[in-house]
Formats: C-alpha cells, structure tokens, sequence
C-alpha cells in the first residue's frame, strides 16, 4: 500500500485533501444557520454528515482503490447495472423534494442514486472500450453502452432532475469522442450521433413542458434575476449576487456571511460558492477557481498519457464530471445560465455526489499507478 500511494500523483492527491478539508469548513460555517433556525437541528448537523461521507471515500480510496486493479470491475458491472436501475426506479415512487424525487431515504441518511450512475457509467465505458473495443466483430456493438446510458438518462429525466440527465449527457459525450477509432467508423458515428442530437431536440420541444414540472420550467427565466426578487425565479439567484457583492476583495470573514441567515435558501449546498465569496472574498475565491483548474489540467494529462484506454477513459470521464459540474454551477449561481441545482465538487454539501469525487479522483491515481507499473515493465523487458 505504501509503494502504490507513492507512486500517485502527489500534487492531485495533496488538492484533493486541501479541497475536501476547505469544503468541510464551508459547508460547517454556511449550513449552522440553517440547519438550527429553519430545520431545528444542531448546529454541526450538515458539518458531521459530510465528514463521514468525506472520511469513507478516502479510507476506501487508500485502502481498498489503490490497490485493486481496474481490469477486475468487471466483477461489479452487471450487478451495479441492476441495482442501480432499482434504485433509480424505486427514487420514483418517493417523496419530491424542491419538484424533483433524487433522494433515497436510508435511515437519517439520504443518497442519490442518480450521482453513483454517472460513476457506473465512467466504470462501464472503460471496460467496455478498454478491454473489448479490438474484439469486436459486429460494428453496431459500439454503440451498446450508449444504450446503457439512455436507460439510466430516461430514469433520470423521470425524476425529473434536469441538472443531473444534463451532466449525464455531456460525460457520455465526452468520454464516447476520447475513444480513439478509425475516421471511417467516426465519421459513422458522428453523423449517427448528429441524428440522435436532433431528435432529442425536437422531443425536448414537444414534450418538454410535460417532462419538467413548474418549479424546473420557472428557471428558464433566469435573466435579470433582482427584477424579479419577490418571485422565485429571481429571489434565490438576487441574493446569491448581493452575496458575491458583500465579499468583496477579502471577504467578511469566515462565519461573517449575512446571506446565509435564511436568505439564501440553499446556502450549504447550490449556493456554496456565493458564500464563499462573502466571506473569504474574491482574491480567495479566484484562488479557488485557479486550484480548480490545476486539478482538471492533471487529471487531463493523466487522461493523455496513461498507457492503457480504459484508465484513459476513467481519466477523462472524470475530467468530464467535474469540469461540468463547476462550469453549471458557477455559471448558474451568477445568473448567467438556469440554476439547476448542480453541486460544486468538493464544496458542496451532498454525501453521495462527494463520495463519488473521491472515489473517481482515487481511482484516476490507479490509472497512474498502472501506467507506472507498464512503464516499469517495459523497461525491464529492454534490459
């Protein structure tokens, strides 16, 4: 265990410590008053469920990830395709919660199973065309995980959660046009996928009112949100501003955010990054968004240089999730784009969609382990 986590990249795993310990302190200091004044819980409520969610990913990640090769997930692929379209089917039949049923109530915890179908997928895609791409002999075989994918966004968009069928999409896309095939068969497939793109859009326009409920439809109206403070299409965004603008160069201080006092509603989860801004400022948080960036540039030159597909793929699936997730969220909470309740890596409260951070993040330093041991291999093999 010791060689392997020398072997991972240090400066991804040092940022990914550095942002999990950062998001715990903001999601402690934006959700006490909440969780106290609106949901009558204690103040460490939100603080104490994401540090046990926190604390399994990376006891899992360092003890069970880093040292299970990625050549045998097979195992858990037909098994994790049942259950989570169970899960996905079973979320269905339960309560809504803002317009939408993503929860699964197990005990006082909740999880999304909806997060752990974007993991499946990164998973399955790997195996699929890492390990099965040169075998193929029909040339329609390509194409099944696609089917795999629809299933799961079906389930998703039922729910109806829009955010995440969305994040959905753009991860298939993505890691689907990293899979290095010939042009012929690639030109195929983009015509293909053009086709597909444009019945998509021609059904999210005739049925599109049908599948989202009033709450979702209401934020497609998103410009000029302080227009419309006393609605909720501007309410919740009009506040996430005054609290960008309240931060600040340097901020009010950690704890000092006026936002979070029930005006932002969602102040510990979507809105994370406005109080962020509030109260360590915009020079801290412009470090953030630079530290960001420095995590998708190693996980993208992982994604390059691994020596086998499938942990390239894993790579760039990853790349994929949390590029998406920081783009929609960021762009959402500024009224620059529709909210659509997306949460930002690391800082987000939300157990199942940071365990799966975690998860991935460990699981790209794998791929580096890996494609450190074939290198070693092939040295040896020239000596």
């Amino acid at each position: 265990m010791k060689n392997n986590i020398k072997r991972c990249d240090k400066l991804l795993l040092i940022l990914t410590l550095l942002y999990s310990l950062l998001g715990l302190i903001m999601i402690f200091s934006s959700s006490s008053v909440a969780a106290v004044y609106r949901y009558g819980l204690s103040t460490n409520y939100y603080f104490i469920r994401q540090l046990l969610f926190t604390l399994v990913g990376f006891v899992f990640g360092f003890v069970f990830i880093l040292n299970f090769p990625i050549k045998k997930y097979k195992i858990f692929i037909p098994i994790g395709f049942i259950i989570l379209v169970c899960l996905l089917m079973f979320v269905l039949t339960g309560e809504s919660t803002n317009g939408a049923k993503s929860w699964l109530n197990i005990g006082s915890f909740g999880i999304q199973p909806t997060e752990f179908a974007k993991l499946y997928l990164i998973i399955f895609f790997a195996y699929f065309y890492g390990y099965r791409l040169k075998t193929m002999k029909n040339k329609y075989a390509i194409f099944f995980p696609l089917i795999i994918a629809i299933i799961f966004f079906i389930l998703i968009i039922m729910q109806p959660d829009l955010g995440g069928s969305l994040i959905l999409v753009g991860i298939v896309s993505m890691m689907f046009f990293s899979i290095p095939l010939p042009k012929n068969k690639m030109n195929k497939i983009i015509k293909i996928s053009a086709i597909i793109g444009i019945i998509a859009i021609i059904f999210l326009f005739q049925f599109g009112g049908n599948i989202l409920n009033e709450t979702q439809a209401k934020r497609l109206k998103y410009k000029n949100p302080c227009s419309r403070y006393t609605e909720d299409t501007g309410y919740q965004v009009c506040n996430s501003l005054i609290s960008v603008s309240n931060g600040g160069l340097f901020g009010l201080g950690l704890g000092n955010s006026t936002q979070k006092y029930l005006y932002l509603p969602e102040a510990h989860t979507d809105f994370i990054f406005s109080i962020v801004l509030e109260e360590l400022g915009a020079i801290v948080g412009t470090l953030i968004i630079i530290g960001y960036i420095i995590i998708l540039f190693r996980i993208l030159n992982i994604a390059r240089n691994a020596l086998f597909l499938s942990g390239s793929i894993i790579a760039y699936g990853t790349f994929s999730l949390m590029i998406l997730h920081i783009f929609v969220n960021l762009l959402g909470i500024l009224g620059l784009i529709p909210l659509t309740g997306v949460p930002l890596p690391f800082l987000s409260y939300g157990g199942s969609f940071n365990l799966v951070i975690i998860t991935l993040l460990f699981i790209v330093q794998r791929v580096v382990i890996e494609s450190k041991n074939i290198k070693r291999k092939k040295e040896l093999q020239n000596i």
